[in-house]
C-alpha cells in the first residue's frame, strides 16, 4: 500500500535532484572538460577543403596550417608596418643578383641588368617534426609504416591508432621538396601558374612530371629524381631558390605555408593503399614542425590543436609601440611560446548560437555580426565606436583592425565622357569624387567598419602616411588638425570648369548621364545604389544603374564597354606594389588582360611604378610612391572609397590580442587566464532554480489531496 509520505518524499527528492544537476554550468557545451584546463576555445563555421600546404588557400584552412607549418620567415607580431622576422630561419635572405653570364651584381644595379635573382636559406638545426608514424621505425632503424598493405591498416582509422611513431630534424631538403610539389599536376597548387613564372625551372619541372603522371597514372611521383634547377639543397641545413629576373616581393611568399617544409616521409606514408580511404592523407593529417599539431580533425563536430612535444621553442616578442605597452601587449616579452596547451574550435553554422555561447564565456572571442552589432557596439558623437555599457560591464573588450584591402569605385579611362587625361576630365572626376560622401556610406551602410581612403595604398603597408600628412587633397582638406571632406560647392566649381556647369553641358545643355555598371543586387544592394544616386543628386548629375550578372559584368570589364563600376582588392602581401599595380598601364584590363580595370595609363605614372616596384623600402622608395600617389589623386581613375575595418571582441582573460591580417600564426602568441574563466562563467551561467521549485510545490500541492482522497476511501473499504 503506497504511503502519502513516501509519495511526497520521491517528489521533494525529484525536485533536489534536478536542482542538484543544474548546480554546475548545467549548459557547459563542454561536458567532462576540466574547468582550469588551458584550453582556447573558438569555433569554424565550413569545414576546411585543404589542408595540405600546396593546397590550401583560404582564410579558414590557413587557420589551421598556420600553426602546424613553418615557413622560413614569419611576419612581427606587434610592428607595424608588417615586418618579415626568422621564423626557422637564422635570418631574413638578403638578396644577390647575378647577369646572364652568371656574374654577380652590386645591390644597387639596375633592374634590367638583373638575369636571376637568388636567395640563400639557412636553417637553424634542431628543429623537430611532431611526432608522426611516418617517422617510426624499429629496432635496426627501418621504417615500421613504409610498407603497408590495405590489410595492415583495416583497423586503423585514426592517427592515433599507430601504436609506434617517431619524428626527425628538419633539414633543408623538406622545404626544397614542397617546392617540387608546388610542381605536382596532381595537387594542383593554386599557386603553381605564378611561381612558374619566377622560379627557375618550376614551369619546366611540372610539364615534365604532367608526363610522367600522364604515362603511368597509377605510379607514385618521386619526386627526388627530379631536379629543380631553381630550388637545390646546399648543404644539410641551406638552401638557395634562384628567381628569374628582379622580383623583391618574393621574399613575402617565404612566409606563406605554401613554403613550408613537407618530409618525404609523411608523403610515402600516406600513399599507400587504403590511406586515403581513411581520409589518412596530408589534406587530412598534417605533419609539421610548428607549436601546434592537429589531434581532432572532426570538421563535422569539432578540430582541436595541441602542443607540440619536440616544439623547437620560441619567446614572445620585446619590441612594440607605446601603445602596445599600454595595453599590456609587451607584458610578456621573453617568456617561451607557446602559451597554450591546446585550441578547440567547434562547428557553429549559425551566428546566433555562436554569439549566445561567446556572452556565456563558452567562447574565448567572436566576431560581431549585422544581428547583434547594437548589442555590442556603438558610436560616440563624434563618430567613434565604443562598447555598449552591457558588453563593458562583462569585461568584454573591442578590438579593431583596418583591412589590408581597399573598396574604389573605377572611371573606365577609354570612355569618353568621364577617361581621358585632359585637364577637363580631370576635373570631373575630382568633383565626382568630393560628391559621393564615404563618409556618410561608411557610417550608414558599414556600422562605421571603415575609414575613408586617401589613395590606393591602405594602413599597414609601407607607403601609407597617417593622418592629415597622407590625405587627398583633391577630395579632402586640413581643419583644426582633423581631415575633412571638401564642401560640395568646389565640386560644383570643378564640374563647371570640366564643362557641365550645373550637370548639363555647357555647349548643347543636354544633362549629364553617368552610368554605374553592378552586379549587386537584392533589397540591401538597392539602397546602396540609391544612396549613389543621392550622391550625384547633389551635383544635379544623373546616374543610370545597369545591374546584370556576374559572368556578364566581367565580360563588359574585360572589354572596357563599363563606364563606371565598383571594384576591390585584398592584400596578397603587405608591399605596395600589391596595390599600385592596379593602376600601371601595361596591367590594362583592355588589351592585356590584367589587374588594371580602369584601363589608366599615365606615362610618368608607368616610370616611376617600374622604378618602385623593384626599390627597397626607405625614404628613397617613399619619396617616389609620394610622387606616384600626387599623380593618381590629381587623375582620379578611381574615387578612392574605403579601406574596410574589423570588428572582434575578446573577454578579459584572453591576452596579447593584436590585429595582423598579414600573419597567420598568431595563436602561440594567445594567453588566457583559465581561473578567471571558470569563476566568470559560473558567475554568468548560475541556473534558475525557482521556477523547478515552484513546479515541484505545485505538483506536490496538485497531488496531495488525490493521494489524501485515496487514502480516506481505501480506510472505508477495508
Amino acid at each position: 500500500m503506497v504511503r502519502i509520505g513516501a509519495i511526497l518524499l520521491g517528489m521533494g527528492l525529484l525536485g533536489l535532484g534536478l536542482m542538484a544537476g543544474c548546480s554546475d554550468n548545467w549548459n557547459n557545451p563542454y561536458p567532462g572538460s576540466q574547468a582550469d584546463a588551458n584550453v582556447l576555445y573558438s569555433a569554424f563555421s565550413e569545414r576546411p577543403k585543404h589542408l595540405d600546404p600546396a593546397r590550401s588557400y583560404s582564410a579558414d584552412e590557413i587557420e589551421f596550417t598556420g600553426q602546424i607549418y613553418e615557413p622560413p620567415l614569419q611576419y612581427h607580431f606587434l610592428k607595424r608596418p608588417y615586418t618579415l622576422v626568422p621564423l626557422t630561419s637564422e635570418a631574413v635572405p638578403r638578396p644577390r643578383y647575378f647577369d646572364a653570364a652568371g656574374k654577380a651584381l652590386p645591390d644597387d644595379a639596375p633592374a634590367a641588368s638583373i638575369a636571376e635573382t637568388a636567395y640563400e636559406i639557412r636553417i637553424r638545426p634542431g628543429i623537430r617534426y611532431q611526432p608522426h608514424p611516418a617517422f617510426a621505425r624499429d629496432a635496426a632503424g627501418r621504417y615500421r609504416y613504409h610498407a603497408l598493405t590495405a590489410a595492415d591498416i583495416a583497423k586503423n582509422t585514426r592517427i592515433q591508432d599507430f601504436e609506434h611513431s617517431g619524428t626527425r630534424e628538419l633539414v633543408a631538403a623538406d622545404y626544397v621538396y614542397q617546392i617540387k610539389r608546388l610542381a605536382n599536376p596532381r595537387l594542383s597548387s593554386p599557386i603553381f601558374g605564378l611561381m612558374s613564372e619566377h622560379i627557375v625551372g618550376l614551369k619546366a619541372l611540372g610539364e615534365m612530371l604532367e608526363k610522367v603522371a600522364k604515362a603511368d597514372p597509377d605510379a607514385a611521383l618521386k619526386l627526388d629524381d627530379f631536379p629543380l634547377e631553381g630550388a637545390e639543397v646546399v648543404d644539410r641545413h641551406t638552401y638557395r631558390i634562384r628567381i628569374k629576373g628582379k622580383y623583391p616581393q618574393f621574399i613575402y611568399w617565404l612566409a606563406m605555408p605554401f613554403f613550408a617544409p613537407v618530409p618525404w616521409e609523411a608523403e610515402v606514408f600516406y600513399a599507400q593503399p587504403g590511406m586515403a580511404d581513411k581520409n589518412l592523407t596530408l589534406d587530412w593529417q598534417p605533419v609539421g614542425t610548428g607549436p601546434y599539431y592537429l589531434a581532432q580533425n572532426d570538421p563535422n563536430r569539432r578540430m582541436a590543436l595541441k602542443k607540440n612535444p619536440h616544439f623547437h621553442g620560441e619567446t614572445y616578442p620585446g619590441e612594440g609601440s607605446e601603445e602596445d605597452r599600454r595595453a599590456g601587449r609587451l607584458a610578456d616579452a621573453g617568456k617561451p611560446l607557446p602559451f597554450v596547451d591546446e585550441a578547440i574550435y567547434s562547428l557553429e553554422k549559425e551566428t546566433i548560437p555562436y554569439w549566445s555561447k561567446f556572452l556565456q564565456g563558452y567562447y574565448d572571442s567572436s566576431g560581431i555580426s549585422s544581428d547583434s552589432f547594437d548589442q555590442a557596439v556603438q558610436f560616440t558623437s563624434g563618430g567613434d565606436p565604443q562598447l555598449t555599457d552591457s558588453m563593458r560591464e562583462q569585461d568584454i573588450h573591442l578590438i579593431t583592425a583596418v583591412a589590408a584591402s581597399l573598396w574604389y569605385v573605377g572611371f573606365n579611362m577609354l570612355d569618353p565622357v568621364v577617361g581621358g587625361l585632359g585637364e577637363d576630365r580631370q576635373k570631373l572626376r575630382q568633383a565626382l569624387s568630393i560628391a559621393f560622401d564615404y563618409d556618410e556610406f561608411i557610417s550608414i551602410f558599414l556600422n562605421g567598419r571603415g575609414i575613408p581612403a586617401q589613395g590606393p595604398i591602405p594602413p599597414g603597408l609601407f607607403g601609407y602616411v597617417e593622418g592629415v600628412a597622407g590625405l587627398n587633397p583633391y577630395v579632402y582638406e586640413a581643419r583644426d588638425g582633423s581631415i575633412q571632406r571638401r564642401p560640395i560647392e568646389d565640386a560644383r566649381k570643378l564640374l563647371a570648369e570640366a564643362g557641365y556647369p550645373n550637370g548639363r553641358n555647357a555647349k548643347t545643355g543636354e544633362p549629364l548621364v553617368l552610368y554605374f555598371d553592378t552586379m549587386a543586387s537584392g533589397p540591401d544592394a538597392k539602397s546602396r545604389l540609391d544612396w549613389m544616386k543621392k550622391q550625384l543628386d547633389k551635383l544635379n548629375v544623373q546616374l543610370v544603374v545597369r545591374g546584370t550578372d556576374y559572368n556578364r559584368f566581367q565580360d563588359k570589364i574585360r572589354k572596357g564597354n563599363a563606364q563606371l563600376f565598383e571594384w576591390g582588392w585584398n592584400a596578397d602581401y603587405p608591399d605596395p606594389e600589391n596595390f599600385l599595380f592596379l593602376l600601371y598601364g601595361p596591367h590594362k584590363k583592355v588589351g592585356s588582360g590584367g589587374e588594371n580595370a580602369a584601363n589608366y595609363d599615365s606615362a610618368e605614372f608607368n616610370f616611376l611604378f617600374e622604378r618602385m616596384k623593384d626599390m627597397d623600402n626607405g625614404p628613397a622608395r617613399q619619396q617616389v610612391i609620394d610622387a606616384m600617389l600626387e599623380i593618381v589623386r590629381r587623375d582620379a581613375p578611381w574615387i578612392f572609397a574605403y579601406y574596410p575595418k574589423s570588428f572582434g571582441l575578446r573577454h578579459g582573460w584572453v591576452h596579447n590580442v593584436k590585429p595582423n591580417l598579414m600573419a597567420n600564426n598568431t595563436l602561440k602568441y594567445r594567453r588566457i587566464d583559465p581561473d578567471l574563466r571558470t569563476s566568470r562563467r559560473a558567475e554568468w551561467n548560475h541556473p534558475v532554480l525557482w521556477p523547478i521549485v515552484l513546479l515541484v510545490a505545485a505538483l506536490m500541492a496538485v497531488i496531495a489531496p488525490a493521494v489524501i482522497g485515496w487514502r480516506r476511501h481505501e480506510r472505508k473499504t477495508a
